[in-house]
């Protein structure tokens, strides 16, 4: 009875062991499908996108109609704004000749190139008019456009109104001599009335030596006038011989050691220009040669016909190289002294409502993205939102900007369908192919029922009764040869037509931008 005992006791002691161990393994087993589900889950696919980059998604794996396979957005390239990003292979990159290039803080010095013409500065100008009445008795300067300096003579005048006031000046200095051991009464009298006819020379402008001469007594009949300034001779109306009044010109003296540019600047680039900036002149009769100057004057006002601002320019002329009237070309620069966030300008897709760059994510990644533009200079531009700085923009992407053209390209094509009402997928994927050149093919008299003629080969008849063709060319629609899936008017129509064979067809615009088989048959009799 013990040994019996004994033995049920053991078989029950084997079976609790076997139990234990058997819960052990369920529980090893349980905790590691979690971390291989965990490890599954950070890859999950949550769907694929179109290759080109249309708005297009499909939850299963599938290809568009040029035969491209639609690529997988994981749950972690979703977190990040997978749903936008491009991917291209690497070595695809390398032969596109993908470049890019960082956004980096830059200042923006920008060349604003306007047009203008060479002007005598009006501050440098002088004009000879004698105060007195008189006679011009000699000329020493003859000629317009001579060219005189400083303190040279012009020409000799004579006045009796003149000689008389320097006659009074010389008896007042000869009879305050005289009374020197007069009263003090009669002295101030005497050096009133000296005063009084000085100042009246002076006022005059008769030179020093000149009144010093009448002061002494020896009153000359004729005075000099003598140049006030180094220049050329603008305007000559002296003549030898001839009477002038007080206040009438005879000579304009012009300085053209420095010299005027006034540039026509359009009203969109006025804003851009500030006093002091830096300016570069050439004119053609120097090609190889540049004036140096700065932004002097910006007029208050806008010339309503050529829709400009006229901006003034002091250039120097030492050489008087520039001469007035001559036609220049001037450079202004503008632009922030202080660094801003740029990128190249190459790097900007511009639609027109909005400006995209595409950022290099990684290797084969890219990313468009809505950026702000500030200001600009040649080669770059500041980006006021958008992109931060550091990161990689394209540069240079034929196949990335054909893929933003597409895009609008196919937004443009569903907008076309917004009243037209539901079409099966392949159809939308057909005017998503064409809607470019569709719309561009359309002729200015073409009604609905205008036909186009085509040839092809027929692929596939699908599932949901529209039926896959690769296409000729088709000059009256201006459509390149390609693949695409077309609706078809009958489904008749492809009966008897095995898929490879060669097909002539007939297209009818049915709605703008939605073409359908009215005709369909196989050549060489294949019908």
């Amino acid at each position: 009875m013990n040994n019996v005992v004994k033995l049920i006791l053991g078989i029950l002691l084997l079976s609790a062991v076997a139990a234990a161990g058997y819960r052990l393994g369920i529980h090893e087993a349980s905790s590691a499908k979690p971390a291989t589900g965990t490890v599954k889950a950070e890859r999950k696919v949550l769907y694929y996108r179109n290759p080109m980059g249309l708005p297009d998604t499909s939850p299963t794996p599938k290809k568009d109609a040029m035969g491209m396979d639609y690529v997988p957005v994981y749950e972690g390239d979703a977190a990040t704004g997978g749903n936008h990003v491009i991917y291209i292979t690497p070595d695809k990159v390398q032969k596109l000749g993908v470049k890019s290039e960082a956004a980096a803080l830059r200042e923006l010095n920008k060349a604003l190139r306007v047009t203008g013409r060479i002007e005598i500065d009006e501050r440098h100008t002088y004009t000879i008019a004698p105060k007195f009445e008189g006679w011009v008795e000699r000329l020493y300067v003859n000629t317009t456009g001579q060219a005189v300096t400083k303190g040279q003579p012009l020409f000799d005048v004579y006045s009796p109104e003149l000689v008389s006031a320097q006659r009074e000046h010389s008896l007042a200095i000869q009879g305050l001599a005289s009374l020197k051991d007069a009263d003090a009464d009669a002295k101030q009298s005497m050096q009133q009335l000296a005063t009084a006819s000085a100042a009246r020379l002076k006022n005059w402008d008769i030179a020093g030596a000149q009144s010093d001469a009448a002061a002494s007594g020896e009153a000359r009949p004729r005075v000099t006038f003598y140049a006030p300034v180094s220049g050329i001779v603008l305007e000559k109306k002296a003549v030898q011989g001839m009477r002038f009044m007080p206040g009438e010109m005879l000579y304009q003296i012009a300085d053209l050691s420095s010299v005027w540019v006034i540039a026509e600047v359009p009203e969109q680039d006025i804003g851009q220009v500030r006093l002091g900036d830096h300016v570069q002149v050439a004119v053609g009769s120097y090609p190889d040669r540049a004036f140096d100057g700065k932004v002097d004057f910006i007029y208050p006002t806008l010339d309503s016909a050529t829709r400009t601002v006229q901006v003034r320019m002091e250039i120097a002329n030492p050489k008087g190289m520039l001469k007035p009237a001559m036609f220049a070309n001037a450079q202004i620069s503008v632009g922030k002294a202080n660094k801003v966030l740029t990128l190249p300008s190459s790097a900007v897709i511009d639609s027109g409502t909005r400006q995209v760059v595409l950022v290099r994510l990684a290797e084969g990644r890219f990313e468009p993205r809505e950026v702000t533009l500030g200001g600009r200079s040649d080669n770059y531009a500041e980006v006021l939102t958008g992109v931060t700085e550091g990161e990689q923009v394209v540069t240079s992407a034929n196949f990335l900007i054909d893929a933003e053209s597409n895009l609008k390209a196919s937004l443009g094509g569903l907008g076309g369908h917004a009243h037209g009402g539901a079409k099966p997928v392949a159809e939308q994927k057909a005017a998503e192919n064409h809607s470019a050149h569709a719309v561009a093919a359309e002729p200015d008299n073409k009604t609905a029922t205008v036909s186009h003629q085509a040839q092809g080969t027929l692929n596939s008849i699908n599932t949901d009764g529209t039926v896959s063709i690769t296409h000729e060319p088709i000059p009256s629609l201006k459509w390149p040869g390609m693949t695409m899936d077309f609706t078809l008017a009958n489904s008749s129509l492809a009966a008897g037509i095995k898929p490879g064979s060669a097909i002539s067809f007939e297209l009818v615009e049915r709605a703008p931008g939605e073409f359908v088989i009215t005709k369909l048959q196989a050549q060489h009799g294949e019908h």
